[in-house]
């Protein structure tokens, strides 16, 4: 019986029967569908994504004219884990005229609002540098990441330390002031790149610290669009299920605990985001195929009710591609096809 070679969601080869394909392709699109209460890939769906993973070739694509934009999240620090010696005003550029991406984006290698903050004006210089040498559209990047808002970096108790001592609701006065804190720190830093010439801003790993994170992007977020409504902003996901660590917070009376990826989609079109990026978490012991169907079945749901471009979130460890720091191409370009081709994705 022939077999064909994948991979487990941690990487390691993989070789499978068309069967063990086809079954694994159906139970994670159920897993999905379950979890998520969406509906499943359909029959012919599921041919198409079998059909992908089993093409003999190692790297597959899309027919020409099918291609979609590609957004990225700090080309400096990718080409730094390749060892490639270079600036950031440099970086950008060959991402730019050698990778030929459709936009570029910086971000300070401390890639969070926290840290960029006080030296917001050094990076506007590196902003307006790279805005002379460049021509496509350029994002400023960084992640909400709250947690540098606890102790000891940050200002106010850590809130899992307070509710180890049953201190439950200074936990949550402790989150929500993090939170405002956060809001504000997006907000400053997004105006002054706005003021030198970004033309937009990514809220990268939005949400890896559960409700609050996600309730600060967010009121970050409607803010921005009043006061820089020119500016594009990019909401990338953490993961597919927001965690409810406060688990009272609500956007515009929705409740955020436990939102799925087409939820999250909704509450982030309400506040005025401009792309929103899905992203579903690979889980290491599963299949390719299995992680596959998985999070092509959530992503098509958003592409379905969306209003807003969906570009899916794609590397490691999301939406299929195993967790790896140099992930393997024949799995990234079977990820991109069947995003681009099943889920129906705007770009990636």
């Amino acid at each position: 019986m022939s077999e064909y070679l994948t991979r487990r969601g941690d990487g390691k080869p993989l070789w499978m029967t068309k069967k063990q394909i086809r079954d694994d392709l159906e139970a994670g699109t159920k897993a999905m569908a379950e979890s998520a209460k969406i509906p499943e890939l359909t029959s012919s769906e599921l041919d198409h994504l079998e059909e992908i993973i089993t093409t003999p070739n190692r790297v597959v694509t899309v027919k020409p004219g099918c291609e979609v934009v590609l957004t990225n999240d700090c080309p400096p620090m990718k080409l730094v884990r390749a060892f490639v010696p270079c600036s950031r005003e440099e970086a950008l550029v060959i991402y730019e005229r050698v990778i030929c991406t459709d936009t570029i984006e910086l971000g300070h290698y401390d890639y969070s609002f926290k840290q960029v903050k006080p030296i917001v004006h050094i990076e506007q210089s590196v902003l307006q540098n790279v805005i002379n040498m460049t021509m496509v559209p350029i994002f400023y990047g960084s992640m909400p990441n709250i947690t540098l808002y606890y102790t000891k970096v940050g200002p106010f108790p850590e809130p899992i330390t307070l509710m180890r001592e049953r201190k439950i609701k200074e936990a949550k006065e402790s989150m929500e002031k993090a939170a405002d804190m956060l809001t504000e720190d997006i907000v400053y830093v997004a105006k002054k790149m706005y003021s030198v010439g970004a033309d937009g801003l990514n809220l990268d790993t939005t949400a890896a610290g559960g409700d609050v994170e996600f309730y600060a992007a967010l009121r970050a977020t409607e803010i921005i669009k009043k006061e820089c409504p020119d500016l594009t902003i990019e909401m990338g996901m953490a993961g597919e299920c927001i965690l409810g660590f406060h688990a009272e917070l609500k956007y515009q009376g929705v409740r955020l605990t436990g939102l799925w990826p087409h939820q999250q989609l909704k509450v982030a079109e309400k506040a005025g985001v401009d792309i929103f990026g899905p992203a579903i978490n690979t889980k290491p012991s599963k299949s390719f195929p299995w992680n596959l169907a998985y999070a092509v079945t959530a992503v098509k749901e958003c592409v379905k009710i969306s209003n807003v471009p969906v570009h899916v979130n794609l590397g490691m460890g999301v939406g299929g591609i195993p967790m790896l720091d140099e992930t393997p191409i024949d799995s990234v370009s079977r990820a991109c096809k069947a995003m681009i081709e099943v889920a129906g994705v705007d770009g990636v």
